[in-house]
């Protein structure tokens, strides 16, 4: 078991953000989210990784958590090296494993150009390729992605799919968190949630 969420609820002030929810994960596992806007995903996922705090429940991860979030989590006065170099040192990867993931990534995505290019002269599809690899850059045992295909081109979209598979074999549970969930049947379980309630579709 990679997640496991056990009767999570969320209330803020008067209102009920979440209600009883509870789902587990096991690896090499794909899930999906989907809901309307206010339905509470992103109040469910800023839980998971740790961000805000459950009103009761709980959340198990085993494991490392790699999340890319739909805002972009970059520095605009930083290149993409710098980028790959500053996350490195969060994750506590040493020095060979940086220089071997961050081209892994920069290859498989095709931005490597661009590794000397501050983030405020790319465009808006390779800040997404550069915000995605750095989740992946630490190698994650659960993916996190939040409304994960925006921004990219088709060619990039296949990438992302074909390398989720390889993460996929490689034992990595990946949970994706969307409005319309793309490729359904790559997904084992779609998950909907309503006004705070979880039901598997």
């Amino acid at each position: 078991m990679i997640l496991q969420v056990h009767h999570l609820a969320k209330t803020i002030g008067k209102k009920s953000i979440l209600k009883d929810v509870s789902f587990t994960m096991n690896a090499s596992s794909v899930y999906g989210i989907t809901g309307e806007n206010g339905s509470g995903k992103s109040t469910l996922l800023r839980i998971i990784i740790g961000e805000w705090k459950a009103s009761s429940g709980s959340v198990t991860v085993n494991g490392r958590i790699g999340y890319c979030p739909q805002q972009l989590l970059l520095f605009p006065h930083l290149t993409v090296e710098e980028h790959f170099r500053y996350f490195a040192a969060a994750y506590g990867l040493d020095a060979h494993t940086l220089a071997q993931r961050s081209e892994e990534l920069m290859q498989t995505f095709h931005f490597k150009k661009y590794q000397d290019e501050f983030v405020t002269n790319l465009s808006g599809g390779t800040q997404q390729k550069l915000n995605l690899s750095l989740a992946l850059l630490h190698q994650p045992s659960l993916l996190i992605l939040d409304e994960p295909y925006s921004g990219f081109d088709w060619d990039t979209y296949l990438r992302f799919w074909d390398y989720t598979q390889q993460m996929r074999e490689a034992g990595c549970a990946i949970l994706i968190v969307a409005h319309i969930l793309n490729e359904q049947k790559r997904l084992d379980t779609i998950l909907q949630l309503q006004q705070g309630t979880l039901t598997c579709q």
